[in-house]
């Protein structure tokens, strides 16, 4: 119980500032207050139990929930040349980031946390990642950080960046949706630039969050059969399936969305209890972090910079080469 309040409070303390910021996610916030919590002296060993179990399966259920946000017909409404804008833009960078990590010094855990965070949907997709990689919480915390970082920084330059290139603002939506990290920086630079561009803006956003199965599952499939532990070690020590069962509901969730087998009262509720959900999962993961590590971590940044480099312009180029 002490640790389940801790998250409470922490949660509608986090949902209050991103109200105030809506261009920061309430998820992001709370990651940054666990952090905060953890290395000023206030973490008791009391709040262990409560936070672990956030951290595990509160987190799971969150990432299954954020399913029931995806209707396929919509996303293939998108058409087929934005779709493999956002399939391009996607691959290619989670490929090249894991790829360039090892070439700078960035731990190959933690690369591929950095790739699925930049490359997929921002801090839930970190998370979701981080529950199949072995990572550990400073890994999170360094790649949270990325999306946030950059993910911000693309919210003043994407509109700075159209206006000079002359996009559309239905250009303008495709390039947010296929190369900024988080949804709600996504939002915020389409709620900035007018109501069409934050239509297609998130919509294409969506259709990037829908890969997280197939990443997270092949990613998985990947580790086990890469791993160097005998089947029975692997067993013994709660390695994930090939595929983890949280990303199977993720992939059901989706479906009876698509399927229309979810009632409207549910769509509406869903998306304020998924981000609920994920800030108190990200605060609990936060408390994990040691800044002292972190402060070591500027080739993590230069990776970020990197990836949202490259995601950004294979983005930029297949916008313009579609329109």
């Amino acid at each position: 119980m002490p640790g389940l309040g801790a998250v409470a409070v922490a949660v509608l303390l986090a949902t209050a500032i991103a109200r105030i910021v809506p261009e920061v996610s309430a998820a992001v916030i709370a990651v940054a207050l666990g952090v905060a919590l953890t290395n000023l002296g206030g973490l008791h060993r009391s709040l262990a139990p409560g936070l672990r179990f956030v951290s595990r399966r509160v987190l799971r259920l969150a990432i299954v929930l954020l399913g029931l946000q995806i209707a396929l017909p919509e996303l293939l409404a998108l058409g087929w040349p934005v779709l493999a804008v956002v399939a391009a833009g996607t691959g290619v960078t989670f490929a090249a980031t894991r790829w360039i990590g090892g070439r700078v010094g960035v731990s190959p855990r933690r690369s591929l946390l950095i790739a699925t965070g930049v490359s997929v949907c921002g801090a839930a997709a970190v998370a979701a990642m981080h529950e199949v990689a072995g990572s550990d919480d400073d890994d999170v915390a360094a790649a949270v950080g990325v999306v946030v970082l950059y993910g911000s920084a693309s919210i003043v330059a994407l509109p700075l960046l159209a206006g000079s290139l002359g996009l559309t603002p239905h250009q303008l939506g495709i390039w947010a949706g296929a190369s900024v990290h988080e949804v709600a920086q996504v939002a915020a630079i389409g709620a900035a630039a007018g109501a069409g561009v934050l239509v297609s803006a998130v919509a294409v956003k969506l259709a990037r969050v829908v890969l997280l199965a197939p990443i997270v599952g092949l990613t998985s499939a990947a580790l086990r059969r890469t791993s160097t532990e005998p089947p029975g070690a692997r067993r013994a020590a709660g390695r994930p399936p090939v595929l983890p069962l949280f990303v199977a509901g993720f992939v059901v969730a989706v479906a009876a969305r698509s399927l229309g087998a979810v009632p409207p009262e549910v769509i509406r509720a869903v998306p304020g209890l998924t981000a609920t959900l994920l800030a108190a999962a990200l605060f609990a993961l936060g408390t994990g972090v040691d800044l002292r590590k972190l402060v070591r971590g500027g080739r993590s940044l230069l990776l970020g910079g990197i990836s949202t480099a490259i995601i950004g312009g294979i983005s930029l180029i297949g916008v313009l080469l579609i329109s």
